[in-house]
Formats: C-alpha cells, structure tokens, sequence
C-alpha cells in the first residue's frame, strides 16, 4: 500500500470529497482501518489526511477518542456564512475586475449546468457545481489569501449548505442569484458583481436562521 507524500495528499482529497458529499455524516466516527481499507493505502496515510482536514475545520480530533467529522451548530453556521459573506464580495468584485474570456466561459458553462440539473431535479450535483462556482471565483479574482479563509469556512459549514440544497424550491432560488453574480462578473461591473454575491449569501444567512428557529421550537 503506497504511503508517499503524493499518496497521502491523494487520500486526505478523496477523504474530504466522501465528507461533503455527505458520505460520512457529521459526528460519525472515522476509523482508521476501515478507511485504510476504503482507500487501500496505510494507516500512517490515514493518519496524515486526518492532520490535514482536523487543520481545515472537516475533522475534529480527540486524545484517546479518535476523529470524528466535525459537527456545528446553526448558530455557528450563520456566524461562518457571514464571514464568507465579507471576503466572498470582495472576491466577486476582483473576479470581475480581473476575469478572462476563458474564465467568462467557465462561468457561464457553469451556470448552464446548473440550469440543467435544476431542471432534472439533481440537487446533488447542483451542490457540486455550486460549490465548484464559488470555488472558481476566487482564483479568478487571484486572491490567494481569500481563497485560503474562504474555503476553510466552506468546508467547516458543508453540512448546512448541502443540506440547504436540497430544501424544496432553494435550488432555483439559489440558481437565480448565482445568474446575478456571473452575469456582473461576465460583464465586468465589480459593484455589481459584489452586490449581487452579498444579496446571495444574506439569502443563505436567512435560510439558516429560519432553520434555527424551527430547531429551537419545543
């Protein structure tokens, strides 16, 4: 079984796309051999991708308790979608201000795929390629540091966020703000672009904080 660097890079990335997709639900516990034997490498590899996605926020880590996926409460999820909120405006406004014809494609082939999915009702792969357009937008704006915070607080919040994916009628709502904000960033209008990435993830915050309520109700 390989246990190289590039192994357990390998391990930790395919460990972390099980874990917001949903494959391992937060509070599971992770056992190392039965994920030395899911991803057929070592259990030093295992070890090594659990360092990694505990310093991400994915995993939690405990002295005699083993790793578990990490779980947040809705409240914390709210304070986590508004510092995204913060750094994802600014980044949408770079990404207009700095946006290639080829990342306009990208954009916009994105938003076309979430159209279809909407229209297919895949709320699973509309999470993806949500997720793939707000990962797209910060190394169009090349704003590493932003990059960096941005998706360490996805990843801490991917629970809630897939979970409000497939609520009945937030994927379309959802894809008509998504539209607004490559629309600004094709054009090249940052204020726009920025203005319309606030009004989306105040949507989200609001969606959560009505998840909040019916959670807190006796």
């Amino acid at each position: 079984m390989a246990t190289s660097a590039a192994a357990r890079r390998t391990v930790a990335d395919r460990l972390r796309d099980d874990i917001l997709q949903g494959v391992f639900p937060p509070g599971e516990r992770l056992i190392e051999l039965q994920l030395s034997e899911r991803y057929d490498v070592g259990r030093a590899a295992i070890r090594s991708a659990l360092v990694e996605l505990d310093a991400q926020g994915l995993v939690r880590r405990e002295t005699n308790r083993g790793a578990t996926v990490r779980r947040i409460s809705v409240a914390e999820a709210v304070e986590i979608t508004e510092a995204r909120a913060a750094l994802e405006s600014l980044v949408a406004r770079r990404a207009a201000e700095r946006a290639t014809e080829a990342d306009r494609e990208e954009l916009e082939g994105l938003i076309d795929q979430m159209t279809a999915a909407v229209a297919a009702d895949d709320k699973r792969g509309y999470s993806s390629l949500n997720r793939q357009l707000h990962a797209a937008l910060p190394r169009i704006a090349r704003h590493r540091v932003a990059d960096d915070l941005i998706d360490n607080l996805r990843n801490r919040a991917v629970h809630h966020q897939f979970q409000l994916s497939v609520m009945p009628g937030r994927a379309a709502e959802s894809l008509a703000q998504h539209g607004a904000i490559v629309t600004a960033v094709v054009a090249g209008d940052g204020r726009a672009a920025e203005t319309a990435m606030r009004a989306h993830l105040e949507s989200v915050i609001d969606a959560l904080r009505q998840w909040e309520h019916l959670d807190d109700r006796p």
